[in-house]
């Protein structure tokens, strides 16, 4: 009885717990909610995005459009062109090279007829000299005596023609002229390389480069028939090497100058230097090496008639030497005189000498005229910088610029003084 009471206790306390536990239960467990999707339209994002970018970046019309088509079109038209020029120019450079190695080329030659002809002649003549002496002294005669004087006249006589020909196209100068060639085509080379390297060249360039090329080719001409330099000509005339320079109409520009008062690097001070610096040159410079020029042209000339006479007069006087007579001293005097004006032109090459001061009388010349294009040009930004023109014009003069400028006021107070400067304005030649 107590056991089956114990156990009717227990089972209303176990089911009690178990719909207690049943009832926690539901409470815990939540009922699940339905999902939902919100779907946004494709249409809307990309208005979304649209409405963003036109917010930050402004609408593109149709002129706009238009415009940036037309500078695309100009940055490849200048493209093409300025490809075109460095091109062009390139093939000016090309040129340019092949024609230092030619003029390189022909003063080695040329200085090696110099020195071939100038030894070969004296030889010559001093052999021809010997056996005019021996012929004079010897004591036999008949066949050996005339071989003896036979053989001094025609040695005098391929001598006398072998200097015509010489004095003629004078070598030394020849030599001279090729080099001077190779040292401006090589000044013309790196200017063309300057150019390109700085880029933007123009059709200009292009142009000036071949006139200069011509120039230089009318100025140092390669061949010696028909195209040769006059080497004795009537006066002394400094060489040209450059193309001539297209002078623009001057107008009243001083008003303009005085009230920029330093515009592209320009002003009334730095044209009164330049001016000053041209008289300098003119006055002293130019006239100094025009005196030395026609000095030179003048010694040389009459070297080149002394000698061709000389042995002209040995190869006759070689004729009748013999029997110790007082003919015997002609071929032999005349023989010896030739060879030492023969060694005095063409060893100490007067012929360059005369070529190197027509050199520097067109350096000058160049000079000259590049100050006053550069002052005539009545605009100013057209000039070449100012400060840069002052400074190459000292470094061509051997000068600082403070040295140009000393040199241009003093030039300014002699001038006013109404005496002649005692300075020269190159320090170079």
């Amino acid at each position: 009885m107590s056991s089956l009471q114990a156990s009717g206790l227990l089972n209303p306390l176990s089911s009690s717990c178990s719909s207690s536990l049943k009832r926690t239960k539901c409470a815990i467990n939540f009922p699940k909610l339905p999902r939902t999707s919100f779907s946004v339209p494709k249409a809307s994002r990309r208005s979304l995005v649209i409405d963003r970018v036109t917010d930050k970046a402004p609408i593109l019309e149709k002129n706009d459009i238009k415009t940036l088509h037309d500078h695309d079109h100009d940055d490849e038209l200048f493209k093409s062109t300025n490809s075109k020029t460095i091109a062009q120019l390139y093939a000016v450079l090309e040129a340019v090279s092949d024609r230092i190695e030619m003029h390189n080329n022909v003063r080695e030659q040329r200085d090696n007829w110099n020195t071939l002809l100038l030894n070969s002649i004296n030889m010559i003549t001093l052999t021809a000299s010997t056996m005019a002496g021996v012929a004079g002294t010897a004591t036999c005669s008949g066949a050996p005596l005339l071989a003896l004087k036979l053989s001094s006249a025609i040695l005098f006589s391929a001598a006398t023609g072998m200097l015509l020909v010489m004095n003629k196209i004078q070598p030394s100068q020849l030599a001279e002229e090729q080099r001077n060639a190779t040292r401006l085509f090589k000044q013309l080379q790196s200017h063309i390389e300057t150019t390109i390297a700085l880029g933007n060249p123009n059709e200009g360039d292009v142009r000036d480069a071949m006139e200069k090329v011509l120039a230089l080719d009318k100025a140092y001409p390669l061949p010696l028939l028909g195209a040769m330099l006059e080497k004795f000509p009537a006066k002394f005339e400094p060489a040209r090497w450059w193309p001539s320079q297209r002078k623009s109409i001057m107008n009243n520009y001083n008003d303009k100058l005085q009230q920029s008062k330093n515009k592209n690097g320009w002003n009334v001070e730095l044209e009164k230097e330049m001016k000053e610096v041209v008289e300098v040159v003119k006055r002293k410079d130019m006239e100094d090496y025009e005196r030395l020029g026609n000095l030179a042209l003048k010694i040389n000339k009459t070297l080149a008639i002394s000698g061709p006479l000389l042995t002209g007069i040995a190869a006759v006087g070689s004729v009748f030497a013999g029997d110790g007579s007082w003919t015997t001293l002609v071929p032999v005097l005349a023989g010896a005189l030739a060879t030492v004006v023969n060694a005095f032109e063409h060893g100490g090459q007067v012929g360059m000498v005369f070529e190197m001061y027509r050199n520097c009388g067109g350096f000058f010349q160049l000079l000259e005229e590049t100050i006053e294009m550069t002052i005539e040009e009545k605009d100013l930004e057209k000039r070449e910088n100012g400060e840069l023109f002052e400074m190459k014009m000292a470094l061509q003069l051997g000068r600082s610029v403070s040295q140009l400028r000393e040199l241009a006021s003093k030039s300014a107070s002699y001038r006013m003084e109404g005496s002649e400067i005692d300075e020269f304005a190159s320090k170079l030649f």
